[in-house]
C-alpha cells in the first residue's frame, strides 16, 4: 500500500471499443416507420454500431480496456481494481470478473455497476474513493453496454436512439488529486420514465402452482421521452452547477464539457443554461448513438487521441439516465 501522501488520483490512460457493424438511419427506415431526416432532426444521430452475433460484451470490454492498458504501458496483473458498469451484462450475476479473467488481470478484485448511463461516472467515482482511502492504487474502471439486445426493433421512439461500445480508463494513485470533486443524485419515484422491467405474466411464464411459483421474463426498454428529456435539462445543469459552487469554481475556468450522449438536443440544451459555448461541448452522438454507460469513456478517449485534452484543462463530466440516476464529476486533465 502506498503511504498516505498518495492518496490523490488521476486518469493515466483511457481506451474503446466498437462493434464493426455499422446501422445507418436509412438502414433503420427499411425495419421501421422512419427516415434520416426525422431521426436526426430529433436526435441529432446518423448511425449507431451494433454487436454481431458471434461477439459478447466481454469482447468489447476487453478490447477497450486492452488499449488503455497499451496506452499506460502497464502490465494487467498490476491492477488492483477492475469496475465494469453496464446494465447488458451477459450473466446476471456479473461479468467483470470474466472481465478480470481475459485480460489476465488475476491479482485484481473485479464488479459489477448496474446504473445504466450514469454507470461509468458512479463507477469512476466509486474508484477514486477506493484510491482516497488508500486501499487502491491502480484501477481500470469500465463502460459497456449492448443495449441492442434489449430494443424492441418495431418500436420507432427508441429503436433508432441505441449503439453498442465500450470505453476504458485507468485511475491511478498521485500525490496530487485531480479528482476535483462530484455531485450524485437519484429520484427512484420516475424510475418508471426509463426502464428495462422484469415481468411475471408473459406469454413464456413459467407456473408451478404448487409451490406458488412464478416466473417471467425482462422485457424491452421502456422510455417516457418527454419526460426523461425534462429531467435531464433540468437536472443536470443543477448538479453541475452545484459541484462548481463546491469547487469555487466558474463556467469561465471549465475546458470542457463531456455529457452523456443521449440526445443532442439534451446536450444543446444543458450547454445553453451553463453558458458554455459549442466549440467547449465534445460529442460524438452523431456517430455511435446512445451506447448508455459506454458513451462518456468512448468520447472522452476519442477527445484524448485526437489530442484536445492538455495537461490542466478542467473537465466537467456529467451522466444521467435510468433509475432515475445523475451525477457530475470535474476533474484536471493530466496524464
Amino acid at each position: 500500500m502506498e503511504s498516505s501522501m498518495m492518496k490523490g488520483a488521476h486518469i493515466i490512460a483511457t481506451g474503446s471499443a466498437l462493434p464493426k457493424k455499422c446501422i445507418s438511419n436509412y438502414d433503420l427506415s427499411k425495419v421501421v416507420d422512419t427516415s434520416d431526416e426525422w431521426i436526426y432532426t430529433r436526435t441529432g444521430i446518423k448511425e449507431r454500431r451494433l454487436i454481431s452475433e458471434d461477439q459478447c460484451i466481454i469482447d468489447l470490454a476487453y478490447q477497450a480496456s486492452q488499449k488503455a492498458l497499451d496506452n499506460a504501458k502497464i502490465n494487467p496483473q498490476t491492477l488492483d481494481l477492475i469496475v465494469l458498469a453496464t446494465s447488458s451484462q451477459n450473466d446476471l450475476f456479473g461479468s467483470a470478473s470474466q472481465l478480470q479473467a481475459k485480460i489476465g488481470a488475476t491479482n485484481a478484485v473485479a464488479f459489477d455497476i448496474t446504473a445504466a448511463c450514469s454507470g461509468f461516472i458512479i463507477g469512476l467515482i466509486t474508484a477514486n474513493q477506493f484510491i482516497q482511502t488508500g486501499s487502491y492504487k491502480k484501477i481500470l474502471i469500465v463502460g459497456a453496454d449492448i443495449l441492442s439486445q434489449w430494443v424492441d426493433w418495431s418500436d420507432r421512439n427508441t429503436c433508432i436512439l441505441f449503439g453498442d461500445g465500450a470505453g476504458a480508463v485507468i485511475l491511478q494513485a498521485s500525490k496530487t488529486n485531480f479528482i476535483l470533486g462530484f455531485q450524485l443524485d437519484t429520484n427512484g419515484l420516475e424510475a418508471n420514465k426509463l426502464c428495462i422491467s422484469y415481468q411475471q405474466e408473459s406469454v413464456q411464464s413459467y407456473h408451478n402452482n404448487t409451490l406458488g411459483i412464478k416466473q417471467g421474463q425482462y422485457s424491452y426498454i421502456k422510455m417516457n421521452g418527454k419526460e426523461v428529456y425534462k429531467f435531464a435539462v433540468s437536472k443536470v445543469p443543477e448538479s453541475i452547477k452545484k459541484c462548481l459552487i463546491q469547487l469555487q469554481l466558474s463556467i469561465d475556468d471549465i475546458s470542457w464539457l463531456i455529457l452523456h450522449q443521449a440526445n443532442q438536443r439534451i446536450l444543446d440544451t444543458i450547454a445553453e443554461k451553463l453558458c458554455i459555448p459549442s466549440d467547449k461541448v465534445i460529442s460524438n452522438l452523431q456517430c455511435y448513438g446512445n451506447t448508455s454507460a459506454a458513451s462518456i469513456p468512448i468520447v472522452l478517449d476519442e477527445a484524448n487521441q485526437k489530442g484536445y485534452l492538455k495537461n490542466n484543462d478542467i473537465i466537467i463530466i456529467a451522466g444521467f439516465g435510468a433509475g432515475l440516476t445523475w451525477g457530475t464529476l470535474i476533474i484536471k486533465w493530466y496524464t
